[in-house]
């Protein structure tokens, strides 16, 4: 199992509707991600800076980046393109975050 963690950017006055989209996430989207070899994936939103927190576990021998050639992503990438920084694929900016502590 890895654990990986990045950050994205919300546009301002888009936190209840980046909410509300994934309050209703598609389930074709929910099982690409899966396959993907994600299994546990959670997000947070700092509201004095905009800025989201994803954390998310892969599954040995899973592949997050095969995401991107997904076309049920793709799709929703071009849905959420504008609420948030995106790059010129509409694919989310994302800052990967470098691990500092772990308490188990």
């Amino acid at each position: 199992m890895e654990e990986q963690a990045f950050r994205m950017k919300l546009k301002p006055g888009f936190a209840d509707e980046y909410k509300r989209r994934h309050d209703e996430i598609w389930p074709e989207l929910k099982k690409a991600i899966s396959e993907s070899g994600v299994y546990d994936y959670s997000i947070y939103l700092d509201e004095e800076s905009l800025s989201l927190f994803a954390v998310q576990k892969v599954r040995d021998g899973g592949n997050p980046d095969a995401q991107k050639g997904m076309a049920i992503v793709r799709k929703w990438w071009d849905m959420m393109a504008d609420i948030m920084d995106v790059n010129d694929d509409n694919s989310p900016v994302c800052v990967s975050l470098r691990p500092m502590f772990h308490m188990d």
